[in-house]
């Protein structure tokens, strides 16, 4: 079974939360997101999109990858999604 894996950087309305994450199904994931409750982060935070993502050949490296862009500064994490969407648009929507 030979899957892809993604680290994804996800975001609400206002662009102003930045949530870092791993997936090998963004759709599902991003359903999750919208769908939490209250209680946790995607449910207080009311993430509903991914803006930038990058596919991984395994989890080994994704989670490395992860782990990687979670060090960063916010600035840092603004500069890489701007690098590739400018205006921070929906990525899924973009495939």
């Amino acid at each position: 079974m030979n899957k892809t894996w993604y680290v994804y950087i996800a975001t609400n309305y206002n662009n102003n939360v930045l949530y870092t994450g791993i997936t090998n199904n963004p759709e599902r994931r991003i359903y999750e997101h919208k769908t939490n409750n209250a209680k946790s982060f995607s449910g207080r935070y009311r993430l509903y999109k991914i803006i930038w993502s990058q596919e991984f050949p395994s989890p080994t490296e994704a989670i490395t990858a992860e782990k990687k862009i979670k060090g960063w500064t916010r600035a840092k994490k603004l500069k890489l999604i701007q690098s590739v969407n400018p205006l921070m648009k929906d990525v899924m929507t973009l495939r």
